[in-house]
This record gives structure tokens, C-alpha cells and sequence, in this order.
């Protein structure tokens, strides 16, 4: 029997505390990855258009509109929005620093990619996955080698 025909062998279990601390990152990442891709959207309909509509929110997210309000709603409680009577969703100085750090994670995540040679529109649609679920260690990993690839 070849290698390739064996099955491989289950790796050993980390320590549970190490496997649970993994499992906590991945389902903090999932709870924030929402948020984040509300805040980044609604500060990019602002800069583009002057104002962050309910209905544009819809259409660029490809959900219905009850769905926004009720994030809309979510997001407000938490601080990060305001909602003004016919007159849209804007960012408060706390949505808008949550905002920029996910932006600034999606620009790392796809330099990298792009530094990879995945194509520039792979490269954006994965970014806009991965930016959410790596840590700072992996993130500044990433940052580290783009640098260190454009100054070569």
C-alpha cells in the first residue's frame, strides 16, 4: 500500500483549554463579523453619498429590508449607530473607529492575498471572510509580510 492509499491518521487532540479558546475566537469572530460588515458599509454609503439609507443597506447586502431595521435597531443599542427620521443611519465616533479597524483589517488581508498572487477579485471577496476571523498575532503576520515584500 502507498502513502497516498492510507488513510491519515487523526492528529492528536490539543489540551482542552487550548481546543475551547479556539472554538470562543471562531464564535466572537462570527458575533462581530455582522456588526463590522454594517458599520464598514454604512460608513462607505456615507463617504460615497453623504448618508447610509435603510433600502441601500438592503440592496448592497442582498437582505431584506426588515432584516436592516432590525440590525439597525441591534447596532444602535450598542452605540455605534444613530438613526434620524428621514434622514438615514450615521455612525457615532464608536462606529466609526470600528469602521476604520475593519477596513484597515480587509486592506492587510488582501494586500497579502494580492502579495500571494490570488487575483485582485478573489483577492477582495476572500478578504472580506478572512478580515474578520484572524487574530492581531496573524494579522500583523500578514502586514509584516507585505511590508517586507513591497520593500524588496
Amino acid at each position: 500500500m502507498q502513502d497516498t492509499d492510507r488513510p491519515h491518521e487523526p492528529a492528536a487532540l490539543v489540551d482542552a483549554e487550548a481546543h475551547s479558546a479556539g472554538f470562543r475566537q471562531v464564535r466572537e469572530a462570527r458575533r462581530l463579523e455582522l456588526v463590522e460588515d454594517y458599520v464598514e458599509l454604512i460608513a462607505d454609503l456615507i463617504g460615497d453619498g453623504g448618508e447610509a439609507r435603510q433600502v441601500d443597506i438592503a440592496a448592497r447586502l442582498g437582505v431584506a429590508q426588515p432584516t436592516v431595521a432590525k440590525m439597525l435597531k441591534r447596532l444602535a443599542e450598542d452605540g455605534l449607530v444613530q438613526q434620524r427620521p428621514y434622514r438615514g443611519v450615521f455612525l457615532t465616533e464608536a462606529g466609526r473607529a470600528l469602521a476604520a479597524e475593519a477596513r484597515e483589517r480587509h486592506r492587510i488581508v488582501e494586500s497579502f492575498l494580492l502579495a500571494l498572487g490570488v487575483s485582485p477579485d478573489v483577492a477582495r471577496c476572500d478578504a472580506e471572510g478572512i478580515e474578520h476571523h484572524v487574530s492581531g498575532e496573524t494579522l500583523e503576520a500578514f502586514r509584516r509580510f507585505t511590508a517586507a515584500r513591497t520593500a524588496a
